[in-house]
């Protein structure tokens, strides 16, 4: 297995703040956006923004709990509001590293197409699906 050219921390952190990363990061932008993790990735870097606004709660005057209960609060708004808004984050960073905004992963579009074929199985053919891209 050939390793996978890698972003480091800074560009990292600006990617997650929604920057494009180097042309040579392409592969990685690839496997990050359609690979098997991307949805914990994804929420992961998705509270990266947050982050700053957290560490300010924790200067907030009162008990720490009350403080801490803050955050949860916070991180629980930012977790639903970025898991809401995946699909369409998602695409926007394909188009933006060059890649097609319909791109998915070999798995994904397999099973996509088993189901298919097992529905069309049983209730006959649909209204006509065009193909989804998949990651080479």
């Amino acid at each position: 297995m050939t390793q996978r050219a890698r972003p480091n921390p800074l560009q990292w952190i600006t990617y997650s703040w929604g920057r494009k990363l180097p042309d040579e990061l392409q592969d990685w932008v690839r496997h990050d956006l359609t690979g098997r993790w991307r949805v914990p990735r994804h929420l992961l870097r998705g509270m990266i923004p947050f982050l700053p606004v957290f560490a300010v709660f924790l200067l907030f005057p009162g008990p720490i709990y009350l403080r801490l209960a803050m955050i949860l609060l916070g991180l629980i708004l930012a977790l639903f509001y970025c898991g809401a808004y995946m699909q369409p984050n998602r695409e926007h960073r394909l188009e933006l590293h060059g890649l097609p905004a319909d791109l998915e992963s070999p798995e994904r579009v397999r099973k996509h197409d088993a189901n298919r074929a097992a529905y069309e199985k049983i209730h006959g053919r649909s209204v006509p699906v065009p193909p989804r891209r998949q990651v080479r």
